[in-house]
């Protein structure tokens, strides 16, 4: 049986690429998920893990979906190979349990592991740089501005919650936050 392992690393991004080249693959059975790469624990992976067997394949379309570190990903694949199953990595080829096969599988790993790294660097850079300007301000930006949160205030003087959170779709817990700064300063 062929299994599709598909991931990205956060709510935001998308996994169509890479379910549609699992599918175009013929992969008979596809998980997916949307998990850090950097916790070992990721659920639908530790589902598939557990049902592969014998002469069964788990493709993925880049090495970096299955893992993040060369270690991790060094121990993963051996203990498939242990088994008896294939790998396929889309954009490489299918991986073999032969010397120049382990050498190519840990190089590759030692390469993403290093992107990842890097991508970590440059952007503790970027916030480093972006905290010496004046007005930084670290986190999510606020939804509402400061008129719409007053304008709400304003509204709760002769309104509840509910009402308000209707009239300006400001939810209650912003509401109630926003409130207790107000009356805090």
């Amino acid at each position: 049986m062929k299994y599709g392992y598909a991931r990205v690393s956060t709510v935001s991004q998308e996994l169509e690429v890479q379910l549609q080249a699992l599918e175009n693959e013929g992969c008979d059975s596809i998980y997916s998920e949307k998990f850090t790469g950097t916790k070992a624990n990721r659920p639908q992976l530790q589902e598939v893990l557990s049902l592969l067997k014998e002469s069964d394949t788990l493709v993925v379309t880049k090495l970096d979906r299955l893992a993040r570190n060369t270690v991790e990903g060094i121990e993963l694949v051996k203990d498939l190979f242990s088994k008896g199953v294939r790998v396929h990595v889309l954009n490489v080829g299918l991986l073999e349990d032969t010397t120049m096969g382990r050498f190519f599988l840990t190089t590759l790993l030692a390469v993403a592991e290093m992107e990842r790294n890097l991508i970590v660097e440059r952007t503790q850079e970027g916030k480093a740089i972006a905290k010496q300007k004046e007005g930084f301000k670290e986190g999510r930006p606020n939804k509402y501005n400061p008129k719409q949160i007053e304008h709400a205030m304003q509204l709760l003087e002769v309104n509840s919650y509910k009402e308000v959170e209707n009239i300006t779709g400001i939810s209650k817990s912003t509401l109630i936050r926003a409130k207790k700064k107000a009356t805090s300063c």
